[in-house]
């Protein structure tokens, strides 16, 4: 009996990303009104929080973190509602919905975050804020699309997102918008979450761009992949120039496309701490 129980905790781990008990990763849980955020921590230091990509989970961040964790930073993953232990609705919400479930583990934690947004995630860091700046000391725009992007990439995330794609499909829309190479692309090949993707979608037609989008006065880093087709290279100073050159640190990694978390964590965890041990703690 003690045999299977501890050969059901170990495939749990596998399930899950491996790794959790060996980094110290506590499972915790908060609550926005009637919505539970489920999150992990792992780390002693200074705050940071991850925030996943379209229809995804933040618990692959989890060689990132750890990375992290040993530049001396805690971090916080939380999963979007609808992934894992959070719960909420999924309609008629808007990123200020999101952003507030994400605030409550801030503070849960502590405050004076870095807000880390991957992707799509860079719109919800945006939103906390801009909604909660006494929150957040920085924000961290990991892989950010720019102002605009080819068609085709948005319909590979709805073909990767529907069950009926074949694997073949799936790898080839990976390849497209997402990696560079195969090997690496493999494990995106799950994980997916179709009504979570569908949901964040809704919500962003539902929130006003300019409620969001400056992210409010925060010092930002925008942290780009050198193969994005998401952030061509004509793409690279959209932020600072907009935003201005005081505010925004430019920072390329090359060798990976938007999937930059995924395909290069260390070098992704190493530039996010390089830039933020140059902040000031509040």
């Amino acid at each position: 009996m003690m045999k299977a129980i501890v050969a059901a905790m170990g495939l749990t781990l596998a399930l899950t990303g491996g790794g959790m008990a060996e980094t110290g990763a506590v499972e915790k849980t908060v609550m926005n009104g009637e919505t539970q955020v489920g999150y992990s921590v792992r780390g002693e230091g200074p705050l940071v929080v991850m925030i996943a990509s379209t229809g995804r989970g933040a618990a692959e961040f989890g060689p990132l973190a750890d990375r992290l964790a040993e530049r001396g930073y805690k971090v916080a993953l939380p999963e979007p509602r609808g992934i894992g232990q959070s719960t909420g609705r999924l309609e008629e919400v808007s990123f200020h919905d999101f952003g507030d479930d994400f605030a409550a583990v801030i503070t849960e934690e502590g405050g004076d975050a870095i807000v880390a947004g991957h992707a799509y995630g860079q719109w919800i860091a945006k939103t906390i804020a801009s909604d909660h700046p006494d929150l957040v000391r920085g924000l961290a725009l990991v892989a950010g699309g720019a102002k605009s992007w080819p068609a085709e990439l948005s319909d590979a995330i709805t073909m990767i997102n529907d069950p009926a794609s074949s694997r073949a499909q799936r790898m080839e829309g990976l390849m497209l918008a997402f990696f560079t190479d195969e090997q690496t692309a493999e494990p995106w090949l799950e994980g997916w979450h179709q009504d979570v993707t569908q949901s964040q979608r809704a919500a962003r037609k539902l929130t006003e761009r300019d409620s969001y989008w400056a992210g409010g006065s925060a010092p930002i880093l925008d942290l780009q992949a050198g193969s994005d087709p998401f952030r061509p290279e004509k793409s690279r100073n959209e932020v600072r120039d907009e935003l201005g050159a005081d505010r925004v640190t430019v920072k390329v990694i090359e060798g990976a496309s938007h999937a930059l978390p995924a395909a290069k964590p260390v070098e992704t965890a190493d530039a996010i701490a390089d830039w933020a041990d140059t902040l000031p703690r509040r």
